[in-house]
């Protein structure tokens, strides 16, 4: 299959971070887009704006007439969230429409340039995005699918250059290991930040991650390199070269690391030699980490020490990425994508390091019932590092409930000063009572649409 044959382009999804970014690439490059999702949101909106058709009521009637009376000129692109009873997804499988998952579609993309491939269990969303702003703000020729909206370019999608040839233009994949996803892909240059235990409501159980990080980076060009955070064991799975990195150790790693003014200021050394006075205004330990990682890809590719310090200086990171909503004398209010146990461990860690003075009082929203259930005590321990914690019910997102799990199997094992179970609808009340200094947001689920209201109550506190 080859990309040229369709003209029209139809998504089951569309409004979703990775498909977003597909229609985005398909819209500037001529061809009709359009989509269904679930329900409006910004990304749709803005879709909706550039000119696609969107829907959200489960209707085929609702697909435009183009696309629906031309199978053989349309390609639909679908996430697996969407259920193969959708009225939709019937209609275009039993009438000859070609089907494809947005990760093969992403992969035939990525296959035409040369590519770089950030995966990992957490922390590939702000590295591929520190990876693509380091080549961008370098003159760079670079496209980039990211997994989160980047506050540099207020888009999870950046286009190239037009080019005589396409292997000429970087592409950055955020390569998901969710589903397998990322196993349509064949990089030039890898990153693999982490390869913990998650999604093992698809996976099962962690060799099986483990099994699948392998054939990811199996599968990077033999004359290609692999970035692997030290202490990972992937190296006998590529015949690529390999090169370590972490925060303080390595062939690439942070030194003379300080925090000043709420900014991460270090060196990163690299075989070839340090570039010195690199100002992180994105904090986290974490972020650190991620930059050393991104910077080691961005030299590898050839750009200059000077380039990579001035770009990561100017980097302003992704949203729900340590973000800040509020920030004045009397009150902070930080909001953090984090849904993983090691994750709300980083991130609480350096919100500790950066406000020490500060209690400090997060609330968390657990994301899916079989990551709480698999990761409960692992959510404890972490979330133990706050003052106080307010922990909300499970977002439950594609899931259905499990008997038996709640959020009290986190809440259990909370061993924090003060710790309070609560809904969405008394959040505001308990915010507004306990008065906190110093809040953080945390979780993959909806909790970011309570940001304004929280920030209007600790403005007014």
């Amino acid at each position: 299959m080859t990309l040229d044959q369709f003209k029209y382009i139809y998504f089951l999804g569309i409004g979703g971070i990775g498909m977003s970014a597909l229609a985005r690439w398909f819209g500037v490059n001529g061809y009709g887009v359009a989509g269904y999702d679930k329900t409006p949101t910004a990304l749709t909106t803005a879709l909706q704006t550039e000119g696609m058709a969107i829907h959200f009521l489960e209707d085929v009637e609702q697909i435009p007439v183009s696309f629906r009376q031309n199978p053989a000129e349309t390609l639909v692109i679908y996430t697996p969230a969407v259920p193969k009873t959708h009225q939709e997804y019937i209609y275009l499988t039993e009438n000859g429409f070609t089907l494809q998952k947005r990760s093969q579609v992403l992969g035939l993309l990525a296959g035409q340039m040369k590519t770089v491939g950030v995966a990992g269990t957490h922390g590939k969303t702000t590295t591929s995005s520190m990876v693509a702003h380091i080549l961008r703000h370098s003159g760079v020729n670079c496209a980039a699918f990211l997994g989160g909206i980047t506050n540099n370019y207020g888009t999870n999608f950046l286009l190239n250059e037009p080019a005589s040839d396409l292997r000429s233009v970087v592409c950055v994949v955020e390569a998901d290991e969710f589903d397998r996803s990322f196993l349509t892909l064949f990089p030039h240059l890898a990153i693999v930040t982490s390869t913990d235990a998650d999604h093992l409501d698809i996976y099962g159980a962690h060799d099986a991650v483990l099994e699948s990080f392998g054939k990811f980076v199996g599968q990077i060009e033999p004359a290609g390199m692999l970035f692997m955070k030290k202490g990972l064991s992937l190296a006998d799975k590529t015949k690529a070269t390999v090169r370590q990195y972490s925060l303080q150790e390595g062939d690439y790693y942070s030194q003379n690391l300080k925090i000043e003014n709420a900014s991460f200021i270090f060196d990163l050394v690299h075989p070839e030699g340090v570039i010195s006075g690199i100002e992180l205004i994105v904090p986290g330990f974490h972020n650190v980490e991620n930059a050393v990682a991104a910077g080691a890809v961005a030299l590898k590719l050839g750009v200059s020490s000077e380039a990579i310090r001035d770009a990561l200086n100017s980097y302003l990171g992704v949203r729900r990425r340590f973000e800040y909503v509020l920030k004045t004398d009397d009150a902070v209010l930080i909001d953090d994508y984090a849904h993983h146990p090691e994750e709300v461990k980083a991130f609480l860690s350096s919100v500790k390091a950066l406000y020490p003075d500060r209690e400090l009082t997060a609330i968390f929203q657990p994301h899916l019932f079989s990551r709480t259930r698999d990761f409960a005590a692992g959510f404890a321990e972490s979330l133990s590092l706050a003052d106080n914690v307010i922990l909300l019910d499970i977002y439950p997102a594609r899931e259905l409930p499990i008997e038996g799990v709640s959020s009290e199997l986190i809440f259990r094992d909370i061993r924090s000063k003060n710790k309070r179970s609560s809904t969405k609808a008394d959040l505001l009340d308990v915010v507004r009572e306990m008065k906190p200094p110093l809040l953080v947001t945390i979780g993959a689920g909806d909790i970011d649409q309570m940001l304004p209201a929280l920030k209007s109550v600790l403005k007014d506190q």
